[in-house]
């Protein structure tokens, strides 16, 4: 990678990101496909999504990824944000034009497909979803929209009551909502077709925590979980002991950068070597 004065630059934006896997991904697909684009992490506290903007614009950054705490806080200082963005309530794109910032939501679409890889098809399922932030949001509209009846939980209740009244608003869909606790999670489990964790239990530091007790899990639940680092989850690892179908958040990963990666740059993704540099560089940190 040779990097000059027109090299064009993208990056990712968030609190912790040390962890990302997305610039391997990003950077071997720009490589792929020849252009002269480079991509960084940059660790950006809770609090300084506009500053962030700013900055973007100030020093002409191309795109970025948004990922937690800043999904939701940096719609406020965008310039236009996509259709289903705005649905879903997060954006975890931004591309910059001529210091135009527009928002879009990737991840929905991402999240699907790895559903979909596994043969998973959520349409009639009672799924519980554990967290409502950025990435919640954008799994609960993507399984409403597949015809889910969904469950959110969350430790502060109000906003997983707020993602609900949400999507009511824009889907007229009823979604339940209750507590993050044991008992809540044994009562909303016992008859859940799927379980999807989209806190970020179990990625680092926490890579030895579950988000939910291991009495709720059985084998004939079906696990997601949007950690991608480490791929195999505590959650997952204690899932697929019993037996029970596992998805993991690598294919999330790869199909939301994907479609980031055309947003940027005009130029159809190299899916397969987004891929492979993930799992490749997932391999090396488990030697």
């Amino acid at each position: 990678m040779r990097i000059t004065g027109t090299t064009r630059l993208c990056g990712i934006i968030g609190d912790p990101v040390a962890h990302t896997l997305s610039p391997v991904m990003q950077n071997a697909a720009f490589d792929k496909a020849v252009l002269d684009y480079v991509y960084v992490a940059w660790r950006a506290p809770r609090g300084t999504a506009a500053s962030c903007a700013q900055a973007m614009r100030a020093l002409g950054i191309r795109g970025l990824n948004v990922t937690v705490p800043h999904k939701i806080d940096i719609m406020r200082s965008l310039d236009e944000v996509d259709e289903q963005a705005a649905r879903i309530g997060a954006v975890n794109t931004v591309v910059n034009d001529s210091g135009c910032l527009r928002g879009y939501n990737t991840d929905a679409q991402g999240f699907l497909h790895g559903l979909r890889s596994h043969g998973i098809d959520a349409r009639g399922m009672n799924v519980v979803v554990l967290g409502a932030g950025g990435a919640a949001r954008a799994v609960v509209f993507a399984l409403v929209g597949a015809g889910a009846r969904v469950t959110v939980l969350n430790r502060n209740v109000e906003r997983a009551a707020s993602l609900a009244r949400d999507v009511a608003t824009a889907s007229g869909a009823h979604v339940l909502h209750g507590l993050l606790s044991s008992d809540v999670m044994v009562s909303r489990l016992s008859d859940a077709a799927l379980l999807v964790n989209t806190t970020s239990v179990g990625m680092h530091p926490m890579e030895m925590e579950m988000p939910c007790p291991r009495e709720v899990l059985r084998r004939d639940l079906p696990v997601c979980d949007t950690v991608y680092n480490p791929r195999e989850t505590m959650l997952l690892r204690t899932t697929a002991a019993l037996g029970a179908v596992t998805v993991d958040g690598v294919e999330m990963l790869v199909r939301q950068g994907a479609a980031a990666f055309e947003l940027w740059t005009g130029v159809e993704a190299p899916v397969d070597v987004m891929r492979a540099a993930v799992l490749g560089e997932l391999d090396r940190e488990t030697e």
